[in-house]
């Protein structure tokens, strides 16, 4: 359960921090470091993600991506009431500002915890997320998100340094309708093709993942994706 403590002494904290935020020479002010330390209880220090495993990591993800979730949260398109709350009455440059920031991270990845699933179980994840399934018309996890799964800028997210329980919520989320994105929806498409035993799979083998010699997202463009998709705009820019 999210305190409502928390809730409202972190709104009033973005709300008035918000006022201030037009410093020049940087694409956030100096001390945004100060202002979400309003988002660590639940995102981790930078942004790193914590042991709760239905928070996610938001350091080193693309700033558009970012940019996207929060304004989805912000809409009420994407629904977590404290989300959803927090970022009501936030203008849309202040929200670039923490986009910005949060991609300028670069903290390691949380330890893991330690697999529950069999070996069985991660082959078919690591099948899934490097292969895909030509068959059932399920692209490979990394044409999208990139072979190290760091994603590409402005709009992929990377998908390492997530717990197992969240990225079977996100991708359930996708299947059932709950989480949508600008169309064509992509994730809606792809994880609608997806079974439970395929979601536990990609989810444990994500999850058991380490962290690649260079974290940063691939600069828009870097490579073309296999289909057409409204979270990232056409040729990456």
């Amino acid at each position: 359960m999210f305190a409502r403590g928390v809730v409202l002494t972190g709104f009033l904290f973005l709300l008035g921090a918000s006022a201030g935020s037009g410093q020049e020479g940087k694409s956030y002010p100096a001390d945004m470091a100060e202002r979400v330390q309003a988002c660590t209880p639940c995102h981790g220090v930078q942004g790193k993600g914590t042991t709760d495993p239905y928070f996610p990591r938001l350091a080193g993800k693309p700033a558009g991506y970012l940019f996207n979730q929060l304004e989805a949260f912000k809409s009420g398109r994407r629904k977590y009431p404290p989300m959803n709350y927090l970022l009501a009455f936030l203008t849309d440059d202040y929200l670039r500002q923490f986009a910005d920031y949060f991609a300028d991270q670069r903290p390691t990845l949380p330890e893991k915890s330690p697999t529950e699933v069999s070996q069985a179980v991660l082959d078919h994840g690591h099948a899934l997320v490097t292969q895909g399934d030509l068959d059932r018309a399920i692209p490979a996890c990394a044409s999208c998100h990139g072979g190290s799964l760091t994603g590409q800028s402005p709009g992929i997210p990377g998908l390492l340094g997530l717990r197992p329980s969240y990225i079977s919520a996100q991708l359930s989320g996708w299947r059932y309708g709950t989480r949508t994105a600008k169309a064509p929806d992509c994730m809606q498409l792809v994880a609608g093709r997806l079974t439970e035993d395929d979601v536990r799979a990609v989810a444990a083998y994500l999850a058991d993942q380490p962290q690649p010699s260079d974290p940063a997202p691939s600069p828009a463009g870097s490579y073309a994706l296999p289909f057409a998709c409204g979270s990232q705009p056409e040729g990456g820019k």
